[in-house]
């Protein structure tokens, strides 16, 4: 009985200790993430970095898919669109499947500009990633997949 209580707390430090360094690597990408939104352009909000983040990951979409997408309200959406628009960093076209609905992509410009934001980003993750023997990453792609929920 003993034994088996001595691995439970086992168990139980590890999961905590995994908590922690989850905290952790959201904390930094958090922090990388304002660093790349302040570079891309300090004067938006980092909730209208995040649209043209998931624009420049997943291309043209509805505001409606991209609200449902970001977990924002669609009046949010269509605000820190419109502020996206009058930058230049975002148009919208007229769908080619409904020529009622519209379609938000990234002009060039918001292109270019998400690439050299997050040049610096990805710097720092290479950085970390400079002595891992190509193994070692692999494994932990794996691993993080399969944290995540998908499958190899």
């Amino acid at each position: 009985m003993n034994e088996h209580r001595s691995i439970n707390e086992i168990r139980e430090k590890l999961e905590i200790e995994l908590g922690e360094q989850l905290n952790a690597l959201i904390s930094s990408a958090h922090a990388l993430n304002v660093k790349a939104a302040a570079k891309f352009d300090s004067s938006i909000q980092p909730a209208a970095f995040h649209l043209v983040r998931w624009l420049y990951s997943y291309g043209p979409t509805n505001a409606a898919a991209l609200a449902e997408s970001t977990a924002m309200d669609r009046s949010s959406v269509s605000r820190l669109i419109k502020q996206l628009q009058a930058l230049g960093y975002v148009k919208r076209e007229a769908s080619p499947n409904d020529g009622r609905g519209v379609v938000l992509s990234l002009t060039d410009d918001g292109q270019q500009k998400m690439i050299d934001a997050l040049k610096e980003k990805e710097s720092v993750y290479y950085e970390r990633l400079l002595d891992w023997k190509d193994i070692e990453l692999h494994d932990f792609i794996q691993t993080l997949r399969r944290f995540n929920g998908f499958r190899s």
